[in-house]
This record gives C-alpha cells, structure tokens and sequence, in this order.
C-alpha cells in the first residue's frame, strides 16, 4: 500500500511538471535577489524510522506542506559550497493511517539553505521546528499527550522549471514529541520522502 502512494505522488508529480510549458529552456539561471518570496506546497508519505532497540508504534500516513518563505542573503561564498539563506514558516499536516486512524498539524518556522553554483539545478538543506497537535495521544504507548513538538531536518533537489516556477524532490527526518511536558514521551521518528512546487515572486 506504502508503495502504491509513493507511487501515485510521483506520477502525479511528473504529470504535474510535464503539463507547464518549456518555452523558457533557454532563459538566463534564476537569480534570486534579496527580500524574494517563495510559496511551496509539497506532499509525500510518512515512514517509520526506528533509532531505537525496540519501537512499538510504527505510525504511516499521507503528509501535506505549504510553506512561505524569503531570501535573506546575496550567494555566499565562491565555491561548490555558494548559497543563499531562506527564512519562512510552513504549515505540516499529517493524516496518519497507522497505527490507528488520526491526525495531526502543527505551525514550523523553517530555514534553508539552497546552493546555487549549479545553475537550474540547486540542491538545499533545511530545519525546521515548531508546536504540534495530534490526537495519537491516548492511542499509542510513546505519547499520551495531545500537544507536542516536531523537529525536522532534510536534505532536496529544486530544478527550477523557470524563473518563477521550481520542482522540488527530497528526504525529511521527524521527530514528534512533548519535550517532557508530559510522560511518557519516548518520541517518534519517521521518514518523509515528498515531491512538490515552488513559485517565486
């Protein structure tokens, strides 16, 4: 079933890039100047990622990202390592499917790094943290409070289709929990390999 959602995303996400018009192949590299914005909606599937000897949850569901970002700096440096600073919020919704049907949401300020020394194609890293409701609580033995906390770290691919318009693939790590405001709080880790769009203004 996991693999049959991942596969959907993709198709769809292909479909998606496909149907938006090439005539801009030969523009000049996109260049994104101080105070640009970008708005971003990404979908993938979540995972579970065990990091210790025993886990008893393995939580699974679709995932929804809409975020907002700016560019705070010119490119940094002068090397393969040249990059520019984005800093933004996103919104994280996910509708768990295991182990028991639920959901959750939660508000990230969010900030990345994207390298620019390779043209249309820029690789990026980004964090991102923030307060997070779900309603697992109760349900599974690692949480048995409704509010709590998740921290992201990922690594991405944007191509940017032109100017204005980037396809972005990627990898998040999460880690959802209370931060001992309530016990248990054992956390839960995941994986979240997602596919979407970015459009800059």
């Amino acid at each position: 079933m996991r693999s049959q959602v991942l596969t959907v995303i993709l198709l769809v996400t292909i479909i998606l890039g496909a149907s938006l018009p090439f005539s801009y192949a030969y523009e000049n590299t996109p260049r994104l100047t101080v105070g640009t914005q970008e708005i971003g909606l990404s979908a993938g599937y979540l995972l579970p990622t065990c990091t210790r000897s025993k886990c008893k949850t393995k939580q699974s569901g679709p995932a929804i990202m809409p975020s907002w970002m700016m560019t705070l700096t010119d490119p940094i440096g002068d090397s393969w390592y040249q990059g520019q600073i984005s800093l933004g919020v996103e919104i994280v919704y996910i509708q768990f499917q295991e182990p028991v049907f639920s959901h959750g949401i939660g508000f990230t300020p969010r900030i990345k790094y994207t390298f620019v020394a390779l043209d249309r194609i820029r690789p990026y890293v980004e964090f991102a943290g923030g307060p997070f409701w779900n309603d697992l609580a109760g349900n599974i033995p690692e949480q048995n409070s409704q509010f709590a906390f998740i921290l992201t770290g990922g690594l991405g691919v944007s191509y940017f289709l032109s100017n204005q318009v980037a396809l972005n693939v990627g990898y998040r790590f999460q880690h959802i929990s209370n931060a001992h405001t309530s016990y248990p709080n054992a956390g839960l880790n995941s994986s979240l390999p997602f596919g979407g769009f970015s459009f800059y203004f």
